[in-house]
């Protein structure tokens, strides 16, 4: 989240609202940013290429807003710089409310929706209208091959400011093509020979997969439950399970992955897997075999990085992928009304799992910093460190580099090694 989408979302009287609801305090450290520049991503050039349609938003003369829906095939909406978009305009039912609005306010605001994914994108930028006519060159560059449907003129949108937003409560949808498409897969996965199935391991839960939820391009959940519909052995923040997996040898052995709730906890286990390309093969092995009714094998949670049992006040760390014993943690600590405070980092928002989550349910409490979206947003580990109360303990979980740089900077400002307690996500 950019300086420039405070500047145009965040009117007085938001701030107001944020402020009588509580988390004007952390929407706070966005205007703080240095800077106001907006550029794409790849994550999110990539989710808008994929999109087959949209909704803009656009406000008349009479400051009535009116929304309408834009669709066409996958694409049709164009990346055409890091910071502008395209599209040509069919042609509808010739009411052109969007069209007339434009004369008199160039501002537009899209929703770009992933129902399946449960992702949503909004974007605020300014519109340049160009009519086929005029401007033939300009309109063919924004033309669909293939897609005879006629086209009116072309819009070229400068982006002013974006947001990801949260999931919740988006009811997920799937096209015709991702029907088709998950159908295929699950034939297929059960029609190959069972050597490259899921591998099941000896523990003694028997388990079963019950949910699956893609939270960031690489990183899905995975919600277990107990094959029989026995209640589950209960673990404390912190824990881990010990899923079988398949190396890219050939060879079986198990990956630790921590859970991530203690909701439900005796209901079932709920893990996230970041499926790591260039790794030993066990989690492109989950990623590849685990679906909805794959039944794997588990010794009980066992745990390495338990949370203190007391009240003492709490700074907890997580780099990336190590937010996923964090999460537990945070949840414990607020059930405890303890004082807490989560600095949460990595390259992106889009590369953020539980971002959406942790800002909606412990906002007051948690600072985000995306390094590559935002440079000038890194976070600053002396800074956390040195103003930590004195009794304080800490937690820090993330990859080798984070937690070197992490007990670096608090053996900078004299922080007691034994009040710091690390897992490392390598």
């Amino acid at each position: 989240m950019a300086r420039s989408f405070a500047k145009i979302g965040f009117t007085s009287n938001v701030k107001k609202v944020q402020t009588k609801m509580g988390s004007r305090e952390n929407y706070q450290s966005v205007e703080q940013v240095d800077t106001d520049k907006v550029m794409f991503t790849d994550s999110e050039k990539q989710f808008i290429e994929q999109r087959d349609s949209f909704y803009m938003a656009t406000t008349n003369e009479n400051d009535w807003p009116y929304i309408q829906h834009r669709g066409g095939p996958k694409g049709f909406l164009k990346v055409l710089s890091d910071n502008t978009l395209g599209f040509t305009d069919f042609s509808g039912n010739r009411q052109y409310l969007t069209v007339g609005n434009l004369l008199g306010n160039d501002k537009v605001c899209l929703f770009l929706m992933s129902y399946s994914e449960r992702r949503r994108l909004k974007i605020w930028g300014r519109v340049k209208v160009i009519e086929e006519h005029n401007n033939s060159d300009q309109i063919s560059r924004l033309e669909v091959t293939d897609f005879r449907a006629p086209v009116e003129r072309g819009f070229v949108i400068t982006v002013e400011a974006l947001d990801w937003n949260c999931p919740k409560y988006i009811t997920p949808r799937y096209s015709h093509d991702e029907v088709e498409s998950l159908l295929a897969e699950h034939v297929k996965q059960n029609t190959q020979p069972s050597s490259s199935k899921a591998y099941a391991g000896k523990g003694k839960l028997p388990m079963i997969v019950s949910a699956i939820k893609q939270l960031t391009n690489d990183v899905r959940s995975y919600e277990l439950k107990h094959a029989e519909g026995a209640e589950l052995p209960d673990y404390k923040a912190g824990a881990h399970i010990s899923v079988p997996v398949q190396l890219n040898d050939g060879s079986y052995s198990t990956h630790a992955y921590s859970l991530v709730s203690m909701k439900y906890r005796r209901h079932h286990y709920q893990i996230a897997v970041k499926c790591e390309a260039h790794g030993d093969g066990g989690s492109l092995s989950i990623h590849k075999h685990w679906q909805v009714g794959t039944k794997i094998n588990i010794q009980e949670p066992d745990n390495h990085f338990q949370l203190h049992a007391n009240n003492k006040p709490t700074i907890i760390l997580a780099g990336g992928i190590g937010i996923t014993p964090i999460k537990a943690m945070v949840e414990e600590l607020m059930a405890r009304k303890a004082s807490f405070e989560l600095h949460y980092s990595a390259k992106s928002r889009s590369e953020m799992p539980f971002y959406e989550e942790l800002s909606e349910l412990f906002s007051e409490y948690t600072h985000f910093y995306f390094s590559r979206d935002i440079p000038t947003n890194k976070i600053n580990f002396t800074n956390v460190f040195s103003s930590a109360e004195p009794n304080a303990l800490f937690y820090v979980c993330g990859p080798e580099k984070f937690i070197k740089t992490a007990l670096f900077s608090a053996a900078e400002v004299n922080i007691d090694r034994a009040s710091i307690r690390t897992e490392n996500f390598n």
